[in-house]
Parts: C-alpha cells; structure tokens; sequence
C-alpha cells in the first residue's frame, strides 16, 4: 500500500468563475500551485468574463451548507477560505457552520469584480459581520475596506486585517497585516506594476495566505508568501481577452518546453 503524504487541506467556499480568472478556479489553481489540496463549496455559478460579468445564478443555502458538510465529514480542512459568498442568508449559514471548526479562516469579502461588476448587495454585505468574527484575517481592498466601517470596524470582530493596497495611488502598492489590537505585525511594498490583466488578484491572495496557514505557518509569513505569489502571478499573466485579463497561476511555467526538452 502506498503511504499517504500529508497535504494542506483548505476549504474553498465561493462562486464560480466561467472565465476561469478568478473565484473557485482562481482559488483551485493557486491552492495547487503552492502545495495544498483544495476542495470546494461553491455558492455561486456567474457568467463572466475579462470585459466583466454577464449574469449571477446563486446556489441554494441548503445546497452550501451540504457541500461543506460533504468535504468536512470525510476529507477535512486545515483551514477555510471564503469567497464570494452569493446571499446573507448563505453567509449566516456559512457561519453557523464555521462555529463548529477550530481551524484558520481566511475571510475575503467580495463586493465588486475587476471589471466594476457588483458581486454583493447591502443585506449580504451587512452579513459579512458573522463572517468577520469567525476570520483568522480578513482581506478587503480599500473600497471594500471603507464599506466595512474602516480598520477599526474590522479589527473589532477580532481578526487579523490585511489591508491591500492595490487601490491606492503612487509608484509604490503598500499591503499591510494588522494584529486584531491594531498593531501593524508586517508590511510589504512593492513597485507599481503597469498592467490591466489584475483579475483574480483578491481571490488568488486569500487562498494563497489561507494554504500558507493550513500549513502550519505563522501569519506574518504566510501573509508575505501569498503578496509575493500574487505579485509574480501579475508578472506571468497570459494576456487572454479583451479586458482586465487573468493573472498566470503557473507564474509562467510551460511543461510542455520540459517534456520536449
């Protein structure tokens, strides 16, 4: 018999991504790259893609919560990333399913595609306070984060806040990890990188920092590895569509260049 290798499992709960950029495809890709094993509870099926979002179909609640308890009952997690979460009745339930784990949970709360699309109403963005008090770290782009109340709102909940920040002005984007006490415990700044192929960036930095943790690592170095990976992500994107494109998960490798070499 062959032995099973431990692996980092992580639980993606979000919505699908038709044009494969972002969302669970986005999460599945990166959660491989890095060594994890992902499995999913898909909340959402959207129709989208580069130029931005044609139509939304929700998952029923009870359908969610099924999908969870399927993954947990058998496989288990090392820690859940949550996504686009599609209704605040879903994200309730997603909550009362959360209370029971005693893993990490990386909460990334989605309102707006890249392209402009809004993914969230106001009921389901007032539900997303359930969903920050079960957080290990919450990641919100600036516009996200204001919609939250601001830092303090957010640390409130007791979670870790990784302020991203992508939707700044300047030469330089500033991403940084705050304590639930307000204490800045790590920042990375980086040049500016002059490019439109951003989508998925959100989603590939929450599975990224979600797999860092259910690995074991502590949260200011998974919060490093996840920054660093998206960045090169941006670097190795394929240049696909019309619009704000996708960024290469497979930060640019070609097996096909090994097999014929």
């Amino acid at each position: 018999m062959i032995p099973r290798v431990p692996v980092p499992r992580i639980l993606v709960i979000a919505g699908s991504d038709s044009g494969g950029g972002a969302g669970i495809q986005a999460d599945i890709k990166t959660i491989t790259m890095l060594g994890g094993y992902a499995t999913t509870a898909i909340t959402a099926l959207t129709a989208q893609n580069t130029l931005g979002v044609q139509g939304v179909h929700a998952v029923p609640t009870e359908f969610v919560v099924r999908q969870m308890r399927s993954v947990l009952d058998d496989i288990g997690a090392d820690s859940v990333k949550i996504g686009m979460i599609g209704s605040a009745e879903t994200a309730h339930a997603v909550a009362d399913e959360l209370e029971r784990l005693d893993v990490p949970v990386v909460f990334d709360p989605v309102m707006v595609a890249t392209s402009g699309s809004v993914l969230a109403g106001a009921d389901t963005i007032a539900a997303f306070e359930r969903l920050m008090r079960s957080a290990s770290v919450t990641t919100p782009n600036l516009p996200e984060l204001e919609a939250l109340g601001g830092e303090a709102a957010v640390l409130a909940h007791g979670c870790h806040l990784l302020a991203k920040g992508g939707h700044a002005r300047g030469r330089y984007v500033v991403d940084r990890l705050l304590a639930p006490n307000g204490e800045e415990v790590a920042r990375l700044e980086g040049k500016r990188l002059d490019v439109e192929d951003t989508h998925g960036t959100g989603c590939t930095l929450a599975s990224a920092l979600a797999c860092g943790l259910a690995a074991g690592m502590p949260v200011a170095t998974a919060f490093e590895q996840a920054v660093r990976f998206v960045r090169l992500a941006i670097l190795s994107a394929p240049g696909l569509g019309e619009g704000h494109g996708p960024v290469g998960h497979n930060l640019g490798h070609n097996p096909y260049e090994r097999l014929e070499g």
